[in-house]
């Protein structure tokens, strides 16, 4: 009896379709992240001062995030969203509104990018899948990788769930080194010291982040 021919673990052109928003998006798309941060920090009655001593982020650095000249990394918006006592989805993505979610891979959602600390290059770009469900606790995104050699540690509270769709990623954890290439996948507590970035020039990969 002869042995039926593999199948791919994944439909590729489905990922290509469904990512391809990332790098196409058009002129309506905005960066929220910063703004959200600078309301909720109001609403709390927290000062600039008193977010830099709860994160331990420079007040200067807070300030360009909230006036969006830097774009934070998420492990900072996970950081940030702690310290304002705060799901990070209603930083990222908003506060949502349903109690639950259909995302259809030709809708568009809104682009968000993050750089590096000098903010001179990006490092990655995501798309939120489910920014209208309301108390969510869970993040889930679809991640544009960029290839970057300014490594930034990221450590922060919750846990990560990451699944390589395109490219190869390195996940640096723990002082160790992973090359993750399409069908790989790592879940870790946030609180080890990681960072991601694209191993080839550029990946994108399925991140679940939980608080």
């Amino acid at each position: 009896m002869e042995k039926e021919d593999k199948i791919p673990h994944i439909n590729v052109d489905y990922f290509e379709d469904l990512t391809g928003s990332i790098k196409n998006g058009d002129g309506t798309d905005v960066d929220e992240v910063g703004t959200r941060i600078k309301q909720l920090r109001e609403q709390r009655g927290i000062s600039l001062e008193d977010l830099s001593s709860l994160t331990g982020f420079e007040v200067s650095r807070l300030k360009d995030i909230e006036s969006g000249q830097e774009k934070p990394q998420l492990g900072m918006v996970m950081k940030l969203s702690k310290a304002l006592d705060s799901a990070v989805g209603r930083l990222v993505s908003g506060m949502g509104t349903k109690l639950y979610s259909i995302t259809k891979k030709n809708e568009r959602k809104k682009i968000a990018r993050s750089a590096s600390k000098t903010g001179k290059k990006n490092v990655y770009s995501y798309m939120s899948l489910a920014p209208e469900v309301q108390g969510r606790h869970m993040e889930a995104l679809i991640v544009q990788l960029e290839k970057s050699e300014d490594s930034e540690i990221s450590v922060h509270n919750g846990e990560e769930f990451i699944y390589v769709l395109e490219g190869v990623a390195n996940l640096t954890i723990a002082k160790e080194s992973h090359d993750l290439e399409p069908g790989d996948s790592a879940y870790y507590l946030s609180t080890t010291p990681h960072y991601l970035t694209a191993k080839t020039d550029r990946a994108t990969i399925l991140a679940v982040l939980y608080e």
